[in-house]
């Protein structure tokens, strides 16, 4: 067991102290929105290529994920080390795109040398510093004051604040962007078709079916017998009940079952068209799979009868397909 008087005291004051000093530089940020933000903007809006981010330490980390975020909420963006770009990594960037720069200073070397190459391409400029009077902010057509009164580490050395901050202006100009292309849900969902949100937007019951000869089915009017069978034999705990014209008359169920032995000392002489829940719940192939899920869990059941816009059946849906796709 742990002692605790081994850990120096005030370790969540410290922790305190940090995240109220970090929560101040973000909301400092507020009164510095100007019209170089609506500027920033508006370029990358117009850009016919990709935002380039670049940054160098600590402030290259935070330019990584900014450019992450832009990308995956619909503006193309991808980070290029600056020291990298220096080498030969600076015929990634094109005349139509639009370079982000971020460093605290304004005068990180790696950065600044890069300014007459961007200014040879063309490619528009925008700034991301703690000082709107440094070299990198004079140079940009765009700039974006992230400074911070001080970091949160007590040496006022580590960046922290800073970061937090240049992060937070970031995530703004990402919204910003978002909302102004009326990016959706559906949108970031193209992007992320391997999360669960892109299967829970994108995949539809069609997707997860079973169909054709794994489809259970019996004619209206079979034996109690013969549903019995096909729900064993397809193992999906239902089976779809058929009408002579081929429409879906409706299903018989595991639950069903059990309401038929409470009903029914003798089984062997029912048709399944007598205890057969009518109509039965149904989904169409392209409604999706999440849908399909609420509709199973409002109405406590896990099975699904997948029928066509004429009214017949072509496929079934388990829960079990929903949970091995991730939809759930």
């Amino acid at each position: 067991m742990t002692d605790d008087s081994s850990f120096p005291a005030g370790l969540l004051a410290s922790a305190e102290r940090t995240l109220r000093l970090e929560q101040q530089a973000v909301g400092a940020l507020v009164e510095r929105l100007d019209g170089d933000f609506e500027r920033a903007c508006e370029l990358m809006l117009a850009c016919r290529g990709r935002v380039v981010v670049t940054g160098m330490g600590k402030s290259g980390h935070i330019g990584s994920k900014i450019a992450a975020t832009l990308a995956s909420t619909g503006t193309p963006s991808f980070f290029v080390h600056p020291g990298e770009a220096s080498h030969g990594d600076l015929g990634m960037i094109t005349p139509g795109d639009v370079v982000l720069a971020l460093s605290n200073s304004g005068e990180t070397a790696e950065v600044t040398a890069l300014l007459p190459l961007i200014k040879r391409l063309g490619a528009p400029l925008i700034s991301m510093t703690g000082r709107p009077g440094s070299t990198l902010a004079r140079h940009a057509e765009a700039h974006l004051d992230a400074g911070v009164e001080r970091e949160a580490c007590p040496l006022d050395l580590a960046p922290t604040s800073s970061t937090t901050a240049a992060l937070a202006l970031g995530d703004a100009l990402a919204v910003a962007l978002l909302e102004s292309r009326g990016f959706t849900a559906e949108d970031f969902a193209l992007s992320h078709p391997g999360g669960s949100l892109g299967k829970r937007l994108l995949l539809k019951v069609s997707d997860l079916m079973h169909q054709g000869s794994r489809l259970p089915k019996v004619a209206l009017g079979s034996p109690l017998r013969d549903a019995l069978l096909e729900i064993t034999r397809q193992g999906l705990g239902f089976t779809c009940v058929i009408a002579p014209d081929g429409l879906l008359a409706g299903v018989y169920t595991d639950g069903d079952l059990r309401r038929t032995l409470d009903q029914f000392s003798d089984l062997s002489s029912l048709t399944v068209d007598q205890v057969m829940t009518v109509p039965g719940k149904r989904v169409s192939p392209d409604t999706l799979a999440a849908e399909a899920v609420r509709l199973m869990e409002d109405n406590r059941i896990t099975a699904l009868a997948v029928v066509g816009d004429d009214g017949r059946p072509v496929g079934a849906l388990h829960m079990h397909d929903l949970l091995a796709s991730g939809v759930i």
